[in-house]
């Protein structure tokens, strides 16, 4: 039995979901996973190019594609995965489901958490397959992609195997009748709501993805994986992983199905709109999540992390320079390619208040450029932090940014990558808008795009941050205040439309990261998105409780 094998670290996550403190399952440091470890993962990888991926447990092929362009090298990777049509993944999914849902929820719980127990083994595979997919540096692929990803799965296991036990299987119900009573048996059963569907994005393949796959798994849910046609690689080596283990377990490995595409013939929405797809995972884009979110009905549920506009309210600080090095990392990380990197600064016409006297907005704008261009520039961080782009798309819309209308204070440019000639590289493009430039900034400027917004003062600067995340939606909000009151009341406004606010960020920690067991992610509150991960209800609403009575005589 898995679960005894596995109970302790089940039962760590539990408390660490219940307590919100610190906890990794998986240490983010390569180091922890042995020397030959990271070579080992780098020649796994360079076998998988040029050729079909073989791992995959799914028989009933169609043909054979891939379009996976290294934004290091610009060269295709040049594998190919099985195509499949949504009606085959479908029918084969329905089928495992029905046995899948039949085992109890430990022993689903002992399998999942048995599967991160095998997908740990592929990290350094998975760093070398998610850098040459998405352009994140090897160090953020390693993370994000490798025990970062396993953290938030076993979260999402972990809610479950809570919220799933939270009845008892069985009760003895007996209501006194005066010199009678009535007696039933009762039953309280958790029932999955059916065919699962996580729809992937190209940026970061794993780590939005596992949540919901594994999410619907606990649930008793078989799941469909639809990754972006430009980013396969990484989620194909962890399905395959876990189709291995299922098999190894006596379990259908078409219970977690890889539904590869292309860009020429998606199957996105026939598979969405199937009617025997009860659930949907969504990470990407408005627009598509928008159309994903209607499709919501009684028989279908929809979880979605979308777009949104984020702000950083500058106030006061205690070292200007030290938030300045921070805010720089911020929009430098991954070349502003995150979810959760901030976009509009908004800055007091006359400037944000230290303990060494008032700074001026023009200086602040300058120390903000300073520390970027010197973050860019270091031979030993720059090409590092910044990754690559991703898509020639992101690229151009960033070089066009200049054209918004807005002053530009900073222009981007490529950065050299000692490693990689021909990487597709761009620093961050800093621009300057006045409080009236919403078209300007009322919107996702996805890449490495900033904006500094001149306001009446940090109330105006609350809110316009407020009004971005009310009307397009937020996932993080930066404030910078040394003022108890002015905290209370940035937080009071932006909590108010269901945005988390991270205060007096410096060093090593950055408005851009969610901590698994700890932080969630997304409120769901807002137009970035419907679902937070990992809380209750992003596991309750994949299952319905039914509760059936037998009278005793």
């Amino acid at each position: 039995m898995l679960i005894a094998k596995h109970q302790n670290i089940i039962d760590k996550a539990v408390k660490a979901n219940q307590e919100r403190t610190f906890y990794a399952q998986y240490p983010e440091h390569p180091k922890a996973y042995g020397e030959e470890a990271p070579p080992q993962g780098e020649t796994s990888f360079k076998e998988l190019l040029n050729k079909p991926f073989p791992r995959l447990k799914q028989k009933v092929v169609d043909g054979w594609h891939g379009e996976e362009v290294s934004p290091y090298t610009l060269q295709p990777l040049g594998i190919t995965y099985p195509i499949v049509s949504a009606e085959e993944l479908v029918n084969a999914g329905k089928r495992a489901g029905q046995r899948w849902a039949q085992l109890s929820v430990a022993d689903r719980a002992g399998i999942l958490t048995e599967t991160l127990e095998k997908i740990q083994h592929h990290f350094f595979e998975i760093a070398h397959a998610t850098m040459h997919t998405t352009g994140q540096s090897f160090m953020m692929s390693f993370q994000a992609s490798g025990p970062h990803a396993n953290d938030r799965a076993l979260e999402a296991i972990a809610m479950g195997y809570q919220q799933l036990q939270h009845f008892p299987e069985h009760q003895t119900w007996e209501k006194p009748m005066g010199k009678i009573s009535v007696k039933l048996e009762k039953t309280f059963k958790p029932v999955p709501k059916g065919l699962g569907l996580v729809i992937g994005c190209s940026t970061f393949p794993v780590w939005n993805s596992l949540p919901g796959m594994y999410a619907d798994l606990i649930t008793g849910n078989a799941v469909i994986v639809k990754p972006h046609p430009k980013a396969i690689l990484p989620i194909a080596i962890v399905v395959a992983a876990i189709q291995q283990v299922l098999e190894e377990n006596g379990q259908d490995p078409y219970t977690c199905q890889l539904a590869a595409d292309s860009s020429e013939q998606p199957i996105t929405k026939t598979l969405s709109e199937h009617p025997d797809v009860a659930l949907i995972d969504y990470t990407g884009g408005s627009a598509f999540g928008n159309y994903v979110e209607s499709l919501a009905s009684p028989r279908k549920t929809v979880f979605t992390e979308k777009a949104g506009v984020n702000s950083v309210i500058l106030d006061s600080v205690k070292d200007i320079d030290a938030v300045m090095q921070n805010l720089a990392f911020s929009v430098s990380l991954y070349s502003g390619q995150m979810c959760t990197a901030p976009q509009n600064f908004f800055i007091p016409e006359s400037g944000i208040d230290t303990p060494n006297g008032k700074v001026s907005y023009d200086e602040v704008a300058q120390k903000f450029k300073d520390a970027i261009q010197a973050l860019v520039n270091n031979p030993k961080m720059g090409a590092g932090t910044l990754g690559a782009v991703q898509n020639e798309a992101t690229l151009q819309r960033v070089k066009a940014a200049g054209e918004t209308g807005a002053k530009v204070l900073l222009s981007g440019a490529p950065v050299a990558n000692d490693e990689y000639a021909g990487a597709r590289t761009y620093s961050p493009t800093v621009l300057e808008v006045t409080a009236n430039d919403t078209k300007v900034f009322e919107q996702e400027l996805f890449g490495p795009v900033v904006l500094l917004v001149k306001t009446k003062d940090t109330d105006h600067s609350i809110t316009l941050a407020r009004g971005m995340a009310d009307k397009h939606g937020a996932i993080t909000c930066g404030a910078y205040t040394t003022n108890d009151a002015v905290k209370e009341k940035i937080a009071d406004a932006m909590n108010s439309v269901f945005t988390p606010v991270s205060f007096n960020f410096t060093g090593f920690i950055w408005v851009n990261q969610h901590a698994a067991f700890s932080d969630l992610h997304v409120s769901g509150g807002n137009p970035a998105g419907n679902a937070s991960f990992t809380n209750p209800e992003f596991i309750v609403k994949r299952f319905v409780w039914v509760g059936n009575r037998t009278y005793v005589d």
